[in-house]
């Protein structure tokens, strides 16, 4: 049995919790936040604690909070020797405090306390500085997930920039979208059969064999008629910006 701390729960460590919650071989000892209101739905089924001095004994303490605090926190914690790890993306484990031993256990994927995942199909990478605790983290890992990676803090921080760009970026393309409709009174639904060929295609073709539109046909009759028609600067911006992209990338110049 594999004992847990999680500590924050904020959209990560709430599925981490219920990921774990579901599974035969892992024992969650304790929820650990900040606030009590976020602990309250939790009061029936776990131990849960605002004091962070309160964590009990545990294989593996995970820190899942905002990235500009984990330092702190991990300097806070009152314990020695103990495997503790964050779930951040884009930092290092150095950031952990000298005390005790360091890892990451990162879900790849985008969390909403909300929206149901399936936890098998998500990308997990972990990494820890000895074999031992590496094992533990595998054995974690591939408790709840059938894709984890032994990736290093360089690799990991290089895979969360991709990720920037593949979803949170690619969501905000979305909702330039969807202003345009509902400026036009056009519903947003209607694109929603393109968004999803738009990333079927990626199961059997490259990013680079899959692109269309004006911008790779070099079509500036179009694109100009695009620009004209937008009434918001930064959209206009962000509209040339990645179209000079595209024709870039495909040998044609604007």
């Amino acid at each position: 049995m594999i004992r847990v701390v999680i500590i924050g729960l904020g959209n990560i460590g709430t599925h981490l919790y219920n990921a774990f919650s579901a599974l035969n071989n892992v024992s969650i000892a304790m929820l650990y936040n900040r606030t009590e209101t976020a602990l309250l739905p939790f009061k029936n089924s776990v131990n849960t604690t605002t004091n962070i001095n309160n964590l009990p004994d545990a294989d593996v303490y995970i820190i899942a909070i905002s990235d500009d605090n984990i330092t702190s926190l991990s300097t806070a914690l009152k314990l020695q020797n103990k495997l503790v790890v964050h779930t951040s993306g884009s930092v290092p484990i150095s950031v952990l405090d000298d005390k005790n031993r360091k890892g990451s256990f990162y879900p790849l994927q985008t969390f909403s306390k909300e929206a149901v995942v399936d936890f098998a199909r998500i990308p997990i990478c972990i990494e820890a500085e000895n074999k031992t605790d590496e094992a533990l983290l595998l054995q974690l890992a591939e408790s709840v997930s059938n894709s984890v990676h032994k990736i290093s803090s360089e690799q990991r921080k290089s895979i969360h920039l991709a990720a920037v760009f593949v979803n949170n970026f690619s969501n905000h393309m979305y909702q330039i979208g969807q202003e345009i409709c509902e400026a036009n009174k056009v519903p947003f639904s209607i694109l929603s059969p393109l968004i999803q060929e738009t990333v079927a295609k990626l199961n059997t073709l490259s990013p680079y064999n899959a692109q269309t539109g004006p911008a790779k046909r070099n079509d500036i009759g179009t694109m100009q008629r695009h620009i004209t028609e937008l009434t918001n600067n930064t959209h206009k911006e962000i509209y040339s910006v990645i179209s000079k992209s595209i024709t870039n990338t495909y040998g044609k110049k604007l």
